[in-house]
This record gives structure tokens, sequence and C-alpha cells, in this order.
């Protein structure tokens, strides 16, 4: 236990009581993210128009709201990093960059290394100028906010990553939001937010930009005096709307801007009522140790186990061919768990190897005056 500690816990420079429970929420985030992929690559052993081919579609619209819930913490802790004091924009961005490239650029690496390797399953253009303007592409995270299909099946949400901390500085300066009162920059956020969702719902657009929006709203109200925490039942509430938001049966561009309008206050109030009071209910339950370890390890996981799953169900393939009829219930129900375990194991590795040594360690102090001499 003592080794798991020493390398799963982080010492994030902060002794707020929000930082546990928003651990936990990033690894709850990264397990509906893996329900989504589960969900996906089953379907081929699904009998067509089962019960159980009902209830995994609904685990995997269900499981979509994974990354909505990451770009409202996203927003939440980059918003407030910006509006506590005041930085160089070369600096913040390259903290940013040194948080997402290290570990971005090994799994690029591998999945470029499996292009060549299995040609039938590479994303690859064939000709060489072709695959090196998509490689470059994809190095650059275009892929998600431009019309580009990732190499990196989930790296669509790192562009809109991205162009979140390309914006927000700017609009704190260009804005003066610092010198505003927090009800102007609570009805400019809304403002903006109901705005967008309207555009996208009549003509179509990235509306999850609004996720962001969500986090900014929740650093507002942490900020502010709020006489009143939000207790679990809000929280419970918050949890329950956002995860059956994406089962509302309305499709297009309306049904997104629609479902992703409830994610922005289902989250807001979810994330509120974990991090206000550290005491009620859903606060500790989001800051069980594993979940929160899980959370600590959740980018290294979420880039790399959708390639681990579809190993395994690769593997699944040869053992017990697809298309004959489906599997029994019992046995996809339990590799759930199984393969949810294994992808665990490679994510640890890249996380411990790559991730915690090159993004997440503590940067040295200067002592000012203190010279090494040689």
């Amino acid at each position: 236990m003592d080794w798991l500690q020493h390398r799963f816990e982080l010492s994030r420079g902060s002794a707020a009581h929000n930082v546990r429970p928003m651990e936990g929420l990033r690894g709850f985030a990264v397990f509906l993210v893996f329900l989504v992929h589960f969900a996906s690559l089953a379907s081929p052993w699904l009998s067509p128009g089962s019960s159980l081919e009902a209830v995994f579609e609904a685990m995997q619209a269900v499981g979509n709201a994974g990354v909505d819930l990451f770009f409202v913490l996203s927003g939440y802790l980059i918003y407030g990093s910006l509006m506590s004091r005041h930085q160089r924009f070369a600096g913040f961005m390259a903290r940013r960059i040194e948080r997402i490239y290290p570990t971005f650029t090994v799994v690029l690496a591998i999945y470029l290394a499996l292009s060549f390797a299995f040609p039938a399953e590479s994303k690859m253009p064939g000709s060489f100028w072709g695959g090196l303007v998509y490689l470059v592409q994809n190095f650059l995270l275009l892929p998600g906010i431009f019309n580009i299909n990732p190499m990196i099946m989930v790296a669509w949400s790192l562009s809109y990553e991205m162009f979140y901390y390309l914006i927000v500085p700017a609009a704190i300066a260009w804005l003066g939001l610092r010198e505003r009162t927090t009800r102007w920059r609570v009805a400019f956020f809304l403002i903006v937010a109901m705005a967008t969702a309207l555009y996208c719902a009549l003509h179509g657009g990235h509306v999850r930009l609004i996720m962001f929006l969500s986090g900014m709203l929740l650093y507002e109200a942490m900020a502010g005096d709020v006489a009143m925490a939000p207790g679990s039942g809000l929280g419970v509430a918050g949890l329950a709307g956002g995860l059956l938001a994406n089962l509302l049966p309305v499709a297009g561009d309306l049904g997104l801007a629609l479902k992703t309008t409830v994610l922005f206050v289902s989250f807001l109030a979810l994330c509120l009522a974990c991090f206000r009071d550290p005491h009620v209910g859903l606060s500790r339950a989001f800051s069980w140790t594993p979940l929160r370890w899980l959370g600590n390890m959740s980018y290294s996981y979420y880039l790399l186990h959708g390639l681990v799953l579809k190993a395994c169900f690769h593997a699944l393939a040869v053992v017990a061919p697809p298309g004959s009829g489906g599997l029994p219930a019992w046995v996809l129900w339990a590799l759930l768990p199984t393969l949810f375990a294994i992808t665990l194991l490679p994510s640890a590795v890249l996380f411990l190897a790559v991730e915690r040594p090159f993004s997440l360690a503590p940067r040295p102090r200067r002592v000012p005056g203190l010279r090494v001499m040689g």
C-alpha cells in the first residue's frame, strides 16, 4: 500500500479541501469514457435487437458525459489559476505544453508504429506527403476543432483543451475580467453559454465548449461568499441529470445542444456540491482512494485505454468470432471489469514512466543568491 501511495498520490501544492474529490471526479470521468469504448467494441458480439444491445447502447450514450465532466474540471482549474495571479502568456502555455505533450507524444508514436505494423488498421493516408501532413495535424492537436479524423481516437478533446488555453488568457486580459465584479462575470459567462448553445442548436458547431464555461462559473461560485453549500442531494441530482442527459430522445444539432445544456447545469451542481463541503457524503464518496488514484493517472489512461481495449477485442475475435449469435450476457458483463483491470496496467506504466516524471514532477525552487559552482 505504501508503494502505491508513493507513486499514485500527487502533491499539487495546495491544501484546498476540494482537491481530493476533484481527483475522484477525474477518475469517475475516465471510467465513463472506458464504458463508451467498451460498449462500442462489444457491439459485434451483441444479438441485434436484444435488450442487452439496448443496455449497451445506453451505456455508450451515458459514458459520453465523461469528457464533458473533464471539460468542467479543466475550465475550473485553468480559469482559477489565471484569475488568481497574473501570468505571462508564454509561461502559461509552456506549462500547458509540458502537461500535455510528453505523454501524448509517446502514445502518438505508439499509434504511428502500429500503423506501419498493421496497415489494414492504419488511418494514415497512402502517400508520403499526405501521411506527413496528417501526422503534423495530429501532433498540433488539430483534429476536433477542425474536421480531421484523429489518429488517437480520444485526442479530439485535446484540441478543445488547447483552444480553451489560447482563448481564456486573451479574454481575461481584453475584457479586464479581474477588474469586473463577480456578478458581471457570471452574467457574461451565462450569456455567452446560452448564445453559443442557441447558435449550435440552429446551425451546428462545437457546443461542448460551453462546458468550460460551466467550470468557470464553478470557480466564481467557489470564490464567492455563498451562504449555503449545496448538499449531497443536489449533487446526486446533478450527477443523475448529467448521466441521463445523453439518453434524451432528441437527435441532431438541437439534441446535442439540449443535452449539453443539461450537462452544463448538472455538472456545475455536482462539482459545487463536492467542492463546497468536504464532509458531505458525495464529497467523501469521490474522495475514495482508488478512485482518486485513477483520477491522478486519468490522462495516461484516457490516451491509452482505447488501444488496449481494441487489442483485447481482437484477441476475443480469435477465440469467439462475432456474428455468431452473440455472446451470453454473463460473459459480456464479466468482460467489463476484467478488461477494465487489464487497461489499468499499461496505463499505470505510462503514467509512472512518462506522465509523472515529465509532466507532474514538482518544479525545483530557485533560491535567490544560490549558485552551483563547477
